[in-house]
């Protein structure tokens, strides 16, 4: 296992890893909409959060050389899903066909008070 790093996505705010290499996988922890420049979450709607989360998992693919074109599998994480539509006109911005497989769900909280976390895992 190697562990990757970029100053290009927020610093990990716990006892984990922006993302893992095993094998010839990747491995990308949920990613909150934090502006790495600032470390504070992004400012506006769900929209410009969830493009935050997004390119957060875009800087740290790239700091391995890949895109999200790699990415096979995504997990979102919203605190309001009537908030699923806006964050699926973002999601499409980053995917194109074939998409990658995915799962959201609906939770009680996030941490920082986030209302989207996003991870994805991804294949070299």
């Amino acid at each position: 296992m190697n562990a990757i790093s970029t100053p290009n996505a927020p610093a990990a705010i716990g006892p984990y890893s922006q993302a893992i290499v095993a094998g010839n996988t990747v491995y990308v922890s949920g990613q909150l909409p934090i502006d790495p420049s600032t470390g504070e979450f992004k400012e506006g709607c769900i929209r410009c959060k969830t493009r935050q989360s997004l390119l957060n998992i875009k800087n740290i693919l790239a700091a391995e050389g890949l895109t999200m074109k790699n990415v096979v599998k995504v997990t979102v994480l919203l605190t309001d899903i009537n908030d699923f539509a806006a964050v699926n006109e973002v999601y499409a911005d980053f995917f194109e066909a074939p998409f990658p497989a995915r799962s959201a769900f609906a939770v009680a909280a996030l941490p920082k008070g986030a209302p989207i976390e996003i991870e994805a895992i991804a294949v070299k």
